[in-house]
């Protein structure tokens, strides 16, 4: 059984090599398209051209920013905190006490 899934995944891979050869344009069409690209290039070019669509992005890309800065900075809080209370930890467990 395992010998002919072998076999026919051989098969499968020249009949595909041998059509991109004969027929390029015909799996190009049936190929899957990238439609994100196009959407994104007007998007930019909107933001280029319109004064206020361009105010408006930046205005919530700042807040963004802002909300993310604020994020890490409170992820480092935290993360001074749980340092903090570890030493404390440590300090406390070399004084001969159990933790």
């Amino acid at each position: 059984m395992t010998y002919v899934l072998v076999r026919l995944a051989l098969v499968a891979g020249v009949l595909q090599v041998l059509l991109r050869r004969r027929l390029p344009r015909v799996l190009r069409a049936l190929a899957p398209q990238r439609t994100g690209a196009p959407a994104l290039f007007a998007e930019l070019q909107r933001i280029e051209t319109d004064l206020a669509y361009r105010a408006r992005f930046f205005a919530g890309l700042n807040a963004a920013l802002t909300e993310r800065n604020a994020e890490r900075v409170a992820e480092l809080e935290a993360l001074r905190t749980a340092a903090q209370h570890l030493r404390s930890l440590i300090r406390s467990g070399n004084s001969g006490r159990a933790v």
